[in-house]
């Protein structure tokens, strides 16, 4: 990974020497002057006064030595460009998001309805895992991938962003959701394989039963966590569709198979979390961060772009002008 940094100034002290550029100016190209005469001739030959391009020039030539010192101090305090190169070394992680996509997760006991809050704290999970592999699976009744295996946490995020119900078949399938990760990630070479399935039902769809898609996933050595999301006793939740589409909502009874979901984890050699708000969600996905750490080694190498050669080439240019300039074309006589 490279990148530039910084400007760095080898020698910084040389700058000090900018605040003597005004005094040295006016002691030099104005004091020493005195009051200018009243007419500059630049030819033998008669010019017509007025305001034409060699007056213009010969009014901007005193500030050519200025110019000329204010880049010769700075190539004298030596700018460069810092560039620094790092190699990343990572044990890395991969890890298989499996989301419940089933109507029940626009519950309003979470704000402002678990699926929202499980997307946005999906998102600031994988923010916190910058060099592993994370992929996305969602079901709820029957399952697909929404996103492989990737290092490019923007595109899972906007993955994240775009999930809403109703792009599958309703129900609860849990078993095809752990199947269909675990398919994902068994033929990985990581040297830690997990996956997290959020769900907030009881399974009661699909061809294939949790357990059997647990008995997989710990024949692989992938490990699962799962997480119960929903309150404790009854939630505003759909309970009903209109013609148009629409959900109607009403009181209905939270019902999470917690046993299931333990029974998941323990063979997998997991842990099943229950989250029922948005505080307890964060604090089970950051002991999942803390549980599944990813060892980093990072070597950075610095490399150097210097600039003084440009600012001393300007500086020598602006002054050799000023000398052809004032000892030729605007040569004055009195």
């Amino acid at each position: 990974m490279t990148g530039l940094n910084h400007l760095e100034w080898y020698h910084p002290w040389w700058l000090l020497a900018l605040l003597l550029l005004l005094p040295l100016y006016y002691f030099l190209f104005i004091k020493k002057q005195g009051n200018p005469p009243a007419m500059f001739i630049s030819e033998i030959y008669p010019e017509t006064p007025g305001d034409n391009f060699r007056t213009r020039l010969a009014g901007l030539l005193p500030v050519l030595p200025l110019i000329s010192l204010l880049l010769l101090i700075i190539a004298m305090a030596r700018p460069r460009l810092v560039l620094t190169e790092e190699t990343v070394k990572a044990d890395g992680i991969d890890i298989m998001l499996v989301m419940d996509l089933s109507s029940s997760m626009l519950a309003k006991d979470f704000n402002p309805d678990r699926l929202e809050v499980s997307k946005m704290v999906a998102k600031e999970f994988v923010e916190k895992r910058p060099y592993d592999r994370i992929g996305l699976v969602v079901f709820s009744g029957e399952s697909f991938t929404q996103c492989p295996l990737t290092t490019d946490h923007n595109i899972l995020k906007d993955f994240l962003s775009s999930l809403q119900t109703g792009l599958l078949q309703d129900g609860t399938a849990i078993g095809m959701g752990l199947a269909t990760a675990v398919n994902r990630i068994k033929d990985s070479d990581a040297k830690s394989r997990i996956i997290i399935l959020l769900t907030d039902g009881v399974n009661n769809a699909g061809y294939i039963q949790p357990m059997t898609a647990a008995e997989i996933a710990a024949s692989y050595g992938v490990k699962v966590y799962t997480i119960g999301v929903g309150t404790m006793g009854q939630a505003v939740s759909p309970i009903g569709r209109r013609p148009d589409g629409q959900y109607v909502f009403g009181l209905s009874a939270v019902e999470i198979d917690t046993e299931l979901l333990q029974q998941i984890s323990d063979m997998t050699g997991g842990r099943y979390y229950r989250a029922t708000d948005r505080k307890s969600l964060e604090q089970i996905y950051d002991e999942i961060d803390r549980l599944e750490k990813t060892e980093i080694e990072v070597t950075a190498f610095r490399r150097y772009s210097e600039l003084y050669r440009y600012f001393l080439w300007a500086g020598v240019s602006v002054w050799l002008i000023f000398i052809l300039l004032d000892r030729s074309v605007l040569r004055s006589m009195v």
